[in-house]
């Protein structure tokens, strides 16, 4: 699995955050920052979660 972010496209909702805190986080300004691009088993669950509920579409998750 991989995962990015489009900081231009990112809203700061903090969703990402909330759902998957060990792979999101939001920077200063509130703009998400990818924490593990390649997330381990234990992350995937909630990665993918993030994605679906991404109000920006800023994440995108692949297999």
């Amino acid at each position: 699995m991989r995962v990015t972010a489009d900081r231009e496209v990112c809203v700061g909702a903090g969703l990402c955050a909330l759902t998957a805190p060990q792979v999101f986080d939001q920077d200063d300004e509130g703009l998400v920052t990818v924490l593990a691009a390649e997330p381990g088993d234990e992350a995937r669950a909630a990665a993918r979660e993030a994605g679906t509920l991404c109000p920006s579409g800023a994440l995108r998750v692949t297999e």
